[in-house]
């Protein structure tokens, strides 16, 4: 992050609490159960002062005893008094790891609601969210972020409420003891509640900047770790490390920031709670000079103003953890504030079983205001027609095969499967009449089965059937342990031509009634094409198909081609009556028949 990233906009704390109210539902019996447990804490804090403050007395026989200490021997006395003492810490220790526990479990639980319903929102944004968002930076809200976030619960959150009512226990039994020591350190907090919420919003600017600078730490990482084929091939060793070491310095220079404004938090605290506990001596000194407090009274008010800044040294332990995960609330609530740009309408309807028409009315695009990626488009493909999408690199040609399977919306105009439009159809119903095979297929880690079934219940049977229709079946056949030899991250374990073949796999097995294809061919050696495309024009049988081809000698015998430029639609016919025709398709496929 630059100097020039502009300020962010903070919600108040209470507000970003109330941001997780909603994640707490599943465990709010076990939050309430903590919650209590800390009123028999906080009282049997309070009145350990309070039965020090007796031993003094008791010791010097002074009139403001307890009514059961009243007229008791010293020994008696401080026998009761002791075992009181031990009875406060006994329930300090048996409820404290307890309500820890509780606290703990809430917070993981939390953690792992709200981990996944981010990533439920995450998958379900369009993509043009993930065009204009580094991958690295969803990381590490997914990741560092959530796991800050279950921190400030377990650990800040319930402490804060914990050291709130350690407080407002320990003024009320002060009050009820010696009105004016107690004013004083209740004065005293001011100040200090003055000084954490100056350096509170410090360092929250600090934290957030930190989290900027983590994420382009993780974006660079992945991008490098990613594209590590490029690095090395284009000698980029050095300039990336030079660049990565730049933003890990920016890193090192925020976090340093946070260092300081934490350090001066407990560095004041510390300061006005000696402040305090000196006030109380200097005050309760002059009362005792008059005669207007015992030795009993001052003593219990020294133990008081050291119990009362305790929870604020507490408080100066947990604050960077409860400040890192304000900023990491801020940061997953502003993810899932993050419209889903591509809905289903509150009325669906459902696709009957549909002869594969597609329309394209007064179709435009574009991903940024002004800059037009397809202009008035207006084309229909007859049922079972094999169209292909023609032109030069950035025409439109992919931009149609995404608002096809409404992957964006378009900006104007409307796309129609058999007279519907898409708009109106379940994204998930659309999606399954579409079948779309990628120039580069993604597998996921796995085994071959399961990337080819994709999370369906599919029996085996099925998955080899259609592999043997695609003559997938020989190569699966061959690997190590067959359907279900495991794949590596992204299938690095075979080689593009095999990982295209389980992409037409996939599409056998759902049997759609529009087949898109994106250059499907182009990663296969010849002989392994000559096969997909026998296994091709039995897919294509009685279907809808449309396809992208910058190689035009693929797409001789489909019934249509549209040619694209610059967005617009210009020319459309077969192969002979483009070629008649003299246009652009003429010129593009008299450039690749020279080239060949």
């Amino acid at each position: 992050m630059s100097n020039s990233t502009p300020r962010p906009h903070f919600d108040n704390d209470w507000s970003l609490c109330l941001r997780l109210v909603p994640f707490t539902r599943r465990s709010r019996g076990l939050l309430a159960f903590a919650l209590i447990l800390l009123i028999p804490l906080s009282l049997a804090g309070a009145v350990q002062p309070l039965l020090i403050g007796q031993v003094v007395s008791l010791v010097k026989q002074e009139p403001d005893l307890f009514w059961f200490l009243k007229g008791r021997p010293l020994v008696t006395g401080i026998d009761i008094i002791g075992a009181l003492l031990l009875l406060t810490v006994l329930v300090q220790l048996s409820l404290q790891g307890f309500q820890g526990y509780l606290v703990q479990k809430v917070g993981q639980r939390l953690t792992a609601d709200i981990r996944a319903a981010l990533f439920a929102h995450v998958t379900s944004l369009s993509m043009s969210f993930f065009d204009r968002t580094p991958i690295g930076r969803l990381i590490t809200r997914l990741t560092s972020d959530v796991e800050d976030l279950g921190d400030v619960f377990s650990t800040g959150a319930i402490g804060i409420v914990g050291d709130l009512f350690s407080i407002l226990m320990i003024v009320a039994v002060m009050l009820a003891k010696q009105w004016q020591l107690a004013l004083m350190l209740v004065l005293m907090l001011i100040p200090v509640t003055l000084v954490v919420i100056y350096f509170q919003e410090r360092y929250r600017q600090a934290n957030y900047r930190v989290r900027e600078e983590l994420s382009s730490l993780n974006s660079t990482l992945q991008e490098n770790l990613v594209g590590i084929n490029v690095v090395q091939l284009f000698r980029r060793q050095q300039f990336n490390s030079d660049l990565f070491r730049t933003i890990n310095r920016r890193y090192i220079k925020e976090v340093d920031a946070t260092i300081f404004y934490d350090a001066a938090v407990s560095s004041t605290l510390e300061w006005i709670a000696r402040v305090a506990t000196a006030g109380v001596l200097v005050l309760g000194g002059w009362q005792i000079l008059r005669q207007d407090l015992d030795f009993g009274t001052l003593s219990a008010f020294i133990f008081f103003a050291q119990r009362l800044f305790d929870p604020l040294r507490q408080f100066a332990e947990k604050f960077t953890i409860i400040q890192a995960g304000f900023t990491a609330i801020e940061r997953i609530t502003s993810l899932l504030d993050e419209p889903v740009g591509v809905r289903d309408c509150l009325n669906p309807t459902p696709l009957a079983p549909h002869r594969g028409e597609i329309k394209f009315v007064g179709v435009w695009l574009s991903y940024k205001p002004g800059e037009w990626i397809l202009q008035d488009l207006n084309f229909t493909i007859q049922p079972g027609e094999k169209v292909a999408l023609v032109g030069p690199t950035g025409a439109g040609k992919t931009s149609i095969i995404r608002l096809l399977c409404r992957l964006y919306e378009p900006t104007r105009g409307q796309i129609l499967l058999d007279g519907v439009d898409i708009r109106e159809i379940p994204q998930q119903q659309l999606r399954r009449s579409l079948g779309v095979i990628l120039q580069d297929s993604f597998l996921f880690a796995g085994d071959v089965k399961g990337n080819i079934a994709l999370g369906e219940s599919y029996p085996l049977a099925e998955i080899e059937a259609a592999a043997e229709k695609t003559h997938v079946a020989d190569f699966i056949n061959q690997l190590p342990q067959g359907y279900d030899t495991p794949l590596r991250e992204r299938g690095s374990n075979l080689s593009g031509g095999q990982k295209q073949l389980i992409a037409f796999a996939r599409a056998a097995i759902r049997n759609p009634q529009v087949l898109i294809l994106d250059e499907a061919t182009a990663s296969l050696d010849v002989g392994t094409e000559a096969l997909v495309q026998e296994a091709l024009d039995r897919l294509l049988v009685g279907r809808t198909a449309v396809i992208i081809a910058h190689r035009l000698s693929t797409i001789r015998f489909v019934d249509r081609i549209l040619v694209l430029k610059r967005g617009e639609l210009i020319e459309s016919g077969s192969h002979e009556e483009l070629i008649h025709r003299g246009g652009l398709y003429a010129s593009l496929h008299k450039v690749q028949m020279l080239g060949s």
